[in-house]
Order: C-alpha cells, then sequence, then structure tokens
C-alpha cells in the first residue's frame, strides 16, 4: 500500500516538488484567503476550484476562476479525479494520486459529469444507434 502525503491522497507537482497532502473531503484551493490548499501564483484565482471526496472518488470543481482548471488538458467545470490523472489549476500541474477503495468506493465509479454533459447533448435517436430515415448509411 503506498503511502501518502495525507489521509486520503496527495497532489504531486509535475516537474517535482513537495506533494500536498489532502487531509479531509473538502477542499478549498485558491491564492488567498480562507482557503485549504494555498498556491500563492499570481494566474490561481483568490477561489480557484474545490474538491471533494464522493463515494470514494475525488471530483473538482472551477469556482469560475480567471485561469481555469483542466483535468487530463481539458477545461472543465466539475470532473471526476480518477487516480494518476493530471490536474491543473491556471499553469500549474499536478498528479492525482489516492486510492478509491481506501477511501470507502465500491463496484464502478459515479457518474462523470463531463461525459453526463456529452450524452445529453445528444439525441435520443443518437444515443440508441438509430439512424435518421432517408440518411444514406455511407454518409
Amino acid at each position: 500500500m503506498p503511502e501518502y502525503a495525507g489521509p486520503y491522497g496527495q497532489l504531486t507537482p509535475c516537474g517535482g516538488g513537495d506533494p500536498i497532502p489532502l487531509v479531509k473531503d473538502r477542499l478549498l484551493i485558491g491564492r488567498r484567503g480562507e482557503v485549504d490548499i494555498e498556491l500563492r501564483f499570481p494566474n490561481v484565482s483568490t477561489q480557484h476550484c474545490r474538491m471533494s471526496l464522493e463515494q470514494g472518488y475525488w471530483f473538482v470543481r472551477d469556482l469560475n476562476s480567471r485561469n481555469g482548471t483542466k483535468v487530463d488538458d481539458r477545461a472543465v467545470m466539475r470532473k471526476r479525479l480518477d487516480p494518476g490523472c493530471k490536474l491543473s489549476i491556471a499553469k500549474h500541474h499536478y498528479v492525482v494520486e489516492y486510492e478509491p477503495q481506501m477511501l470507502g468506493a465500491y463496484g464502478p465509479p459515479p457518474a462523470d459529469d463531463d461525459y453526463m454533459d456529452e450524452l445529453m447533448r445528444s439525441s435520443l435517436m443518437d444515443r440508441a444507434g438509430i439512424s435518421k430515415r432517408g440518411k444514406n448509411k455511407d454518409e
């Protein structure tokens, strides 16, 4: 079993540096003020994003930050953070390290909001795999 800096895992800076411990199940990340994880960089918003533990998995929610939050190089509003993924807060990159089973996860991971958003944008016919009438099969 790997050792982590905090009881809920850690954020390991890409390119070196001390790991940031995940010490509770809801964490506010920002540049200053009453935040749980303080990142003193000018491009990080005062209250940049929030991490929350849900069913044994970490999720991140961007708090309308100026420079955005990304998971594996994709801009997100809310997204599940799978173990080993890259979390980018403004231009600062971290590997998310934790073990879902140790945090109470069981069965399949909870639904990822970005996947659900993409799914809901498609029509019921597309989701069911039914092509529209009159369409040529080659199209």
